[in-house]
């Protein structure tokens, strides 16, 4: 297992991804532009991911082959890029539940990376007929780039790995760093092993609170340079793994790109986010008439966080129905939350955005 000292400039860059995810926690969008950014976001990591493999769609068609019917026949780039789709939509849900990082998981993953590919690409790999090396080829000159530990070492290098993640107490960041050198470096299958490290990396992000949000894509930033990508994994090491890939003895070459490219994303997702949640709220209240704005300011002013509609028709002196319209309209335009008991609506909720957004709101509303 590789081992991370923290310069300075590491601990710096930690920092400022530190900084950029503050920032970031004080901004508060409503549900359907969070959902629509996040929908966004994957798309663009499923098209940058494979775009580093050599997938040749351009963004469009990627986007394209993600929208349709899954029913129909898909082309192998089309596949590949709806099959790392699938497995960002999975890793969320596994997030929910807060599912640790295993061996399972890391196999789950390939396996939907590598959805309708024959039955040798899906899992570990195993031994190369007699007189046969499994190696990473230059596609050109037919020369060896990397030659991968052997098949018999990979369950324990696989184990290895799980352990440390697990009991570990390195910062987050430098676990996910890790995480995508190791996976990368021990390649435990015959296809996919990138596109997987990417996507188990990214989990770990997520896992500890450093997925923004699911807002942005950082594969998108290894993209941007591939051969910088690939040089800053390769660290200058001989090409075989028993010869320094397996301890490199300066790891924070690699650490350093993968914060540097972090960094970037953190703060993109943050003015990204910014820009948003202007646009949205200008747009929210945009929906709502001049008695319905009336309502929220009040709601604000008063500190009305949880309230019933029968009881603000009477401080209002209006007809239960009509604050009942006035709050499904807010409801909807993300302002309220309905508190329902028993498929009926008890009370409502001023939403995390509207108290996020108070004093815009009662300065847009002034």
């Amino acid at each position: 297992m590789i081992k991370v000292t923290l310069t300075n400039e590491i601990l710096k860059r930690i920092s400022i991804i530190d900084e950029n995810r503050f920032s970031l926690s004080t901004i508060e969008l409503p549900a359907v532009t969070r959902n629509k950014l996040r929908k966004n976001s994957k798309k663009k990591s499923s098209y940058a991911s494979n775009k580093i493999e050599g997938n040749p769609l351009t963004e469009v068609q990627a986007n394209e082959a993600i929208e349709k019917d899954e029913h129909r026949h898909f082309l192998k780039p089309e596949q590949e890029v709806r099959n790392y789709f699938l497995a960002l939509e999975v890793l969320e849900e596994k997030l929910k539940h807060k599912e640790p990082f295993s061996k399972k998981l890391i196999l789950e993953i390939q396996a939907l990376v590598e959805k309708g590919a024959s039955k040798e690409k899906i899992g570990l790999r195993g031994p190369m007929p007699p007189g046969m090396l499994f190696a990473v080829y230059d596609s050109e000159s037919g020369i060896p780039d990397y030659i991968p530990p052997e098949y018999i070492d990979i369950p324990e290098l696989l184990d290895e790995l799980v352990d440390y993640v697990n009991t570990t107490d390195d910062h987050p960041l430098i676990i996910a760093a890790v995480v995508h050198y190791q996976l990368v470096t021990i390649h435990p299958f015959e296809d996919g092993n990138g596109r997987t490290a990417r996507l188990m990396s990214g989990y770990i992000l997520d896992y500890y609170g450093y997925g923004f949000n699911g807002i942005g894509s950082l594969e998108e930033y290894f993209a941007y340079d591939s051969d910088e990508y690939y040089d800053s994994l390769q660290m200058g090491l001989p090409a075989l793994y028993y010869s320094g890939r397996d301890n490199p003895p300066h790891p924070e070459i690699w650490v350093n790109y993968f914060l540097r490219m972090m960094e970037l994303y953190s703060r993109k997702v943050y003015e990204i986010s910014q820009t948003s949640e202007t646009d949205s709220l200008a747009d929210s209240l945009s929906h709502l008439n001049g008695k319905e704005k009336e309502f929220l300011v009040y709601l604000l002013k008063k500190r009305l966080y949880e309230f019933t509609p029968i009881d603000v028709s009477k401080l209002l002196g209006v007809t239960n129905k009509t604050i009942i319209n006035r709050c499904a309209k807010l409801s909807n335009n993300g302002f309220l939350f309905p508190i329902i008991v028993k498929t009926r609506v008890r009370s409502y909720q001023l939403s995390d955005f509207s108290k996020a957004n108070e004093k815009k709101i009662m300065k847009m509303l002034s």
